[in-house]
């Protein structure tokens, strides 16, 4: 077997991150026919790259078969995630001084969860968004949107902007490279990209491996971000710690020459990862036990609660949980259906587990012993809003950092 390189640098991939089996696209929702078609799975195993320490996928699957049409994903089902872009929206448009002559790109649109607050604003503005049912779900809510997967050519052709907004898409992209190009190529001589994307010290610190899944080619960290940007022509110069997705980065980068300096944080964080030892071998080599430990944590619950007669259903048909559910070999034996408030997932199963997804009234008609929260970032959001099944009783279940039980 040859030894792959990396998607940055192209140094041989000799060191094994994770290994999490074979499973389908975690967004890949089945209809009904599909079950009785065959699916397709790949490997999901990561490697961590010696020299650049960019920690990424092997490649078996490529984008266009992962980031389709009827691509289930919209940002704008989480309430918490869209006031995060509301806050988002008002703090940059004060830090830089945004207005009608101002020019914003977000990169990965979606839905127009947060452009629709510039379009609100009258701040001009454009999304860049590569799936049909997304595109044409911002567009409805006047969201003007490039239906086209970003790189540096299709980035040449665009008006320069003030601000190029990455939510949750610079870990989603194959070719990593070309991408930062890109925003160097739409990004005035002074102009500003923000790009938000889970941390990977916070992944290894509180053992976020369900966060591993196939649209997730990289796994980013300052040290990795700071070199792949560097090769680019951009660099860092401001950067946030957030909560959202387990804990998350913002980086601000701006061009090379660009006026804008370096604020203390992007030191004091370099600093906080190299004591961490992200630039060797050590940090990356334990993970694989730990996750190992959860999906038998979870799968002992499972079969415990069954042995007792116990009902078990769960919340969130996310990414997230499907790579819990097909790494721990889980099916509707032990979990009989799921509930999420996206019509969109609706009707449809889960890639892999084959697990039905119900519409959330179905907690109600079969209030189950045990709730278990899949998507457990937005874990609290989700306990508020079924309350009433704690107070009957239910208990919130939590498998991620460990296995919880309320």
């Amino acid at each position: 077997m040859t030894t792959p390189t990396c998607r940055h640098c192209d140094a041989p991939l000799e060191q094994v991150f994770l290994d999490l089996g074979h499973a389908p696209p975690s967004n890949a929702y089945l209809s009904a026919e599909d079950l009785s078609r065959p699916e397709i799975g790949y490997p999901l195993r990561l490697r961590v790259c010696g020299r650049c320490r960019l920690v990424q996928t092997e490649d078996f699957a490529d984008a266009g078969e992962l980031f389709t049409d009827d691509y289930a994903y919209f940002s704008s089902t989480s309430q918490s995630w869209l006031k995060h872009a509301e806050d988002y929206t008002r703090m940059i448009s004060e830090r830089l001084s945004l207005g009608p002559g101002s020019h914003v790109i977000e990169v990965a649109s979606n839905d127009g969860y947060l452009l629709k607050n510039f379009v609100a604003a009258g701040i001009p503005c454009l999304g860049v968004e590569p799936t049909e049912s997304t595109a044409r779900a911002a567009e409805a809510i006047g969201v003007p949107v490039l239906r086209a997967f970003f790189g540096e050519e299709m980035a040449r052709g665009l008006d320069k902007a003030d601000l190029i907004i990455g939510n949750n898409v610079y870990a989603h992209v194959p070719d990593i490279n070309d991408f930062t190009r890109g925003l160097r190529a739409a990004l005035k001589p002074q102009g500003v990209v923000t790009l938000e994307f889970p941390h990977l010290m916070r992944l290894v610190e509180f053992n976020q491996f369900d966060t591993v899944y196939h649209e997730h080619f990289s796994y980013l960290s300052l040290l990795s971000v700071e070199r792949i940007m560097g090769a680019a022509g951009l660099r860092v110069f401001d950067v946030e710690e957030l909560p959202t997705h387990g804990g998350s980065l913002r980086i601000y980068a701006c061009h090379a020459g660009a006026d804008h300096p370096e604020t203390p944080a992007v030191a004091a964080l370099r600093a906080e990862e190299a004591a961490r030892g992200m630039d060797g071998d050590a940090f990356y080599a334990a993970f694989q036990a730990r996750a190992e430990k959860v999906k038998n944590d979870f799968l002992r619950f499972l079969l415990d609660a069954r042995a007792q007669g116990r009902s078990v259903a769960a919340y969130g048909a996310a990414a997230k949980g499907n790579t819990l559910l097909n790494f721990a070999g889980v099916k509707p034996d032990l979990l009989p259906f799921v509930c999420d408030a996206a019509p969109s997932k609706q009707g449809r199963f889960l890639p892999g587990s084959h697990i039905p997804v119900l519409a959330p009234p179905a907690l109600r008609e079969n209030r189950p012993d045990y709730l278990v929260i899949l998507p457990w970032n937005i874990a609290e959001e989700i306990r508020a809003q079924n309350a009433d099944l704690a107070a009957a009783g239910t208990r919130f279940v939590t498998a991620v950092p460990a296995l919880k039980v309320e």
